[in-house]
Order: structure tokens, then sequence, then C-alpha cells
């Protein structure tokens, strides 16, 4: 394992500068340009691929991860979102014609620049302590930014990574990190950012946004959340148990958007927990303590509190439940609990526990799913194909992922984010550049146009607004109470979505060109042609 120092933390006297520093550099235009961008990606590509022992050091030394599970979650994650990114930039960046509904503002060229947001903070988390800050970054410089990282304390050897590539790799000039704890974030937080990102927890997740909306910054929060599993009666129980299982034994169960608690058709009960035996003794032949795959919980006031919350638990452990302060050791832990108040399903555990909740009725309990938190970060259900988008329709969160645990997040081009009390904003892929840009509506009104805009100079008279409506009024296709009208060009439309929706392939093209034929004839009818 290569040796990792400790970490030094930033002086907080030193922040305000650093963060005028960066914010002159954006105002110099250096980051504009799309190939500079461009090459600040590339750099960070080949800075991560040439300390990729580095970074899978520093994750086992943080949070006991395996190499493997530090290469599909970290490493290369971020890798290829870069490649991906690269690869669209240009097309993101580029000017965007406006659709416009009324013909005389054509000449005006309506469009959308792509404008960077300017100097921003990113402020990493520390169970995914790579992706969850290189993957805003990389957003923030495809996007134009200037940007500070500010990695999670609490993952200290990954936060020296990420020093250490960004040092050797980026222009230090307009990206940097600022390494330190509360004294450290109170300083970055009270400087002007023209947006803030934050991956974490509620509680500073609040204190953040309240800090910002002083100055009015913008805010985007990942946040966590009471996440629901929700095992129905047509599930299928092993599908369903190495599954969840999974998602709960990644690592160690420190992942935001898992389950924190599974919802589950008593009828399926016996069969579920049946499966997650088999599936626990599969995955850890020799035990979870003694897997190479498994890993820990990253300090022990994290561990301290797992424990608190097992301990105050009423329910009954069938699973698991072996653990060890010193190596910060926590076993995956199936507990069957009788009430939603039970401290393992009111709390956000964080942590290997699966507390299983059992159910009479669906409806109960997407009840319940709603009462314990209704806008968490992700929703799980298992079932047939009526169970789960039951469960769709009636529950709301940032995600959700149909028979099976998170996978919808593990996806880098699709946008994740929360929505309510589990965050605002959302990132990854495209979503990523969006969220450090600004959408900048533009039009250029020529000159020969003057005559044209008299209509808009006082004095208003009758006839300026009769030109007026018949330049800009829209016909409505719409009657007052609300009905479509449709003439024949809609009808024809009709016609071909009809077709579209209703049948593929050669069939549905026949249904087309039997309904077009037939308008037609209504029209040559109607218009007296024969």
């Amino acid at each position: 394992m290569e040796k990792i120092p400790e970490l030094q933390y930033t002086p907080a006297d030193s922040i305000p500068g650093i963060v005028d520093g960066l914010r002159a550099t954006f105002h110099s235009q250096k980051t504009r340009p799309v190939e500079f961008r461009l090459k600040q990606l590339r750099k960070l590509y080949w800075g991560l691929k040439d300390n990729e022992q580095l970074v899978v050091d520093a994750c086992k030394k943080d949070l006991g991860k395996s190499g493997f599970e530090t290469y599909l979650t970290e490493l290369g994650w971020v890798l290829n979102d870069i490649v991906f990114v690269c690869g669209k930039l240009e097309e993101w960046a580029a000017d965007e014609s406006a659709p416009d509904i009324a013909l005389m503002n054509k000449p005006l060229a309506p469009k959308i620049r792509k404008e960077p947001l300017g100097c921003v903070l990113v402020i990493g988390a520390y169970n995914f302590p790579i992706q969850l800050s290189i993957g805003p970054l990389i957003g923030a410089i495809a996007a134009g930014c200037t940007a500070v990282l500010k990695p999670s304390e609490n993952a200290p050897a990954a936060a020296y990574a990420m020093e250490k590539i960004m040092q050797e790799s980026l222009d230090t000039t307009a990206y940097t990190t600022v390494q330190g704890g509360v004294p450290e974030s109170t300083a970055l937080l009270d400087q002007k950012w023209d947006k803030i990102f934050y991956t974490g927890g509620v509680g500073v997740g609040t204190i953040i946004a309240k800090k910002a909306a002083e100055t009015l910054t913008p805010v985007t929060l990942e946040l966590g959340g009471k996440n629901p599993a929700i095992v129905a009666r047509h599930a299928d129980p092993r599908l369903a148990a190495r599954r969840l299982l999974w998602a709960k034994l990644h690592n160690a169960g420190q992942v935001c958007v898992s389950q924190n608690y599974i919802l589950v058709d008593a009828a399926v009960l016996p069969a579920l927990v049946a499966e997650l035996r088999n599936a626990f003794d599969e995955f850890f032949p020799d035990g979870a303590r003694n897997s190479p795959d498994y890993g820990r919980i990253v300090n022990a006031r994290q561990f301290q509190r797992l424990k608190r919350m097992l301990d105050e638990s009423a329910g009954k452990i069938l699973l698991g439940g072996t653990m060890d302060e010193d190596e910060l050791f926590l076993e995956p832990t199936v507990v069957q609990v009788d009430s939603p108040q039970d401290s393992l399903i009111a709390e956000e555990s964080f942590g290997p526990i699966i507390p299983l909740l059992p159910f009479d009725d669906l409806d109960e309990a997407i009840r319940i799913a709603n009462r314990v938190h209704d806008t968490p970060l992700g929703v799980y259900p298992f079932g047939n194909a009526q169970e789960t988008s039951r469960v769709l329709d009636r529950t709301r969160s940032g995600g959700a992922s149909i028979n099976d645990g998170f996978f919808h997040a593990s996806i880098p081009t699709l946008a994740f984010g929360g929505v309510g009390s589990s965050g605002q904003g959302a990132y990854r892929g495209r979503a990523s550049f969006d969220v450090f840009s600004h959408r900048r509506s533009v039009t250029s009104t020529p000159a020969w146009m003057e005559p044209l805009l008299g209509v808009r100079y006082p004095p208003y008279t009758a006839r300026k607004a009769r030109d007026l409506a018949r330049m800009s009024e829209l016909k409505p296709g719409f009657d007052r109470e609300g009905n479509v009208r449709l003439g024949f060009v809609g009808r024809v439309a009709w016609a071909v979505r009809l077709g579209a929706r209703g049948l593929r392939g050669m069939a549905g093209r026949w249904v087309v060109l039997l309904l077009v034929a037939w308008l037609f004839r209504q029209w040559r009818e109607t218009a007296g042609v024969f």
C-alpha cells in the first residue's frame, strides 16, 4: 500500500485570498474557451488514471473498500464520465436556436447561450469520496467555471489523493482544493459564490442553504433519505433478497440512496428471510468479517450511532448482528420490526442494517412509506408490473429502481438528484454541465425591422392594436369548454399519432394510410371536389 501522509488543513485565513484568485481567473475569461475546458478534463483523466493505486489505497484506508469496489463506484465511474463529457461538450456548449411562436420574432434570431455560472464551491462526501467530489467537479470544469473542491475530512486519505491529483493535473489558478473541518468550511461559506454544490446529510445541507440564502447564492443539495424498498406479494423472494442485500453490503451500507428499510408482504416474509440467509452465505462464505470484499464503518462516531440505533430497536435480529468497534466492523444485520416508529425506520441508518416491516396490503405499505418520508431519495418496488406501477404512481422520490436496489443511481448518464427534503437539483452526464451553466437568452434586432416595430411605440391607436393582433396572436385549437377542435391538418396529425400508438410495424403503417385516405375523402366531399 502506498504511504499516504497525514492530511494538512488549509489555513482558514488564507481562504478569502484563494477565492479572490479564482474569481480573478474567471473574470479573465481563461476558462471560457471550450478547448481549455477539454484540455483540463483530459489532464484530469490521466491524473486519475496514473494515480489509480493511490486512489485504491486511499479508499481502503478510509473505508475498508476493496479494489474492485473502488474501481466500480469511484475510479472507473469518474473516468468514464470524463470520457463521455469530453465527447459531448462541444455539442452541449453550442448556442441553441430558440423556437418562437411569433413569425415577426424570427428575424431577431432568438437563441440560448450556455454560459458558466462563475466561481463555484463543491463540497464532497466521505462515503464515495472520489465519485461524489470529482463527479460535480467534472461538471464545473465542463461548464467553464472556476472551482474550489472541499473534500470530506472524514475520508482524509481520499482527500489527500484528490489534492495531489488536482495540483499535478489541473490549472491551479482555476481549480484548487481546500482541506479542513468545520472552521475551514465556515470560512468557505463566508465567501460569495456563484454556486454551491453540496453532498451530505440534511442537517449540514440546511445550514448551507440558510447561509447561501444570505447572498442569494444558488445551491444544489444532494442529500439522503429514509428510502423504502417494498416487496409485494408477487415479488421473486430470491431476486429481492440478493439485490437488496447487495445494496446494503455495498460500502458497508454507507450509501445515501440504498434502502433504509424493507416493507414486505407478510405472505412473502418467510421466503424473503430464507433467501437473505442464502444470499449472505453465498456472498460471504467465510463470513463478512473475513471477506476482503466487505468494508468498514468510516469512524467511531458513526459506529456508535449505528450501535445506538440497534440498541434502541424493539426488533428481533434474524441475521447478523456481530460488531467490533476496534475494527469498525458491523456485520450486515437483518432485523424484523413491528412499527414504523422503530428506531431503525424512524432514522436514516446509513449503515448495513436491514429492518423488515411486514404488511398485509400493498396500499397499507404505500401509506407507511409516505408517512415515514414523503420525498425520499429513492424508492425500490419489487413485484409484478401492476404492483410496481402502483407503488410508483402513489409515491414520490428523487429516483426509483424497479426490482432492484438503486440501479438508477449507477448509470452515469442518467440525471441524479433528490426531491423535497432529499435534495434539490441534479447532476451526472449532461445534467452536470447544465447544473453549473446559465442558459442566457439572447436576441439581435436588425435596423431594417424598425418600420415593423412601429406598432410598439406610443401613441397606441386602434389600428396599431389590430395590427399587433394580426402579427402576434395565435388561433386556439379549442373551444370555451376546453374541447379540442381539429381542422383537416389536425385530423391528419391525430391519425398519424393514433397509428403510431395503437399498432407497430406494417400494421401500424396500414392503419395510418387508411385513416389519411378516409380524411382526404372527407375533405374532398366537404370542399366539393370530386
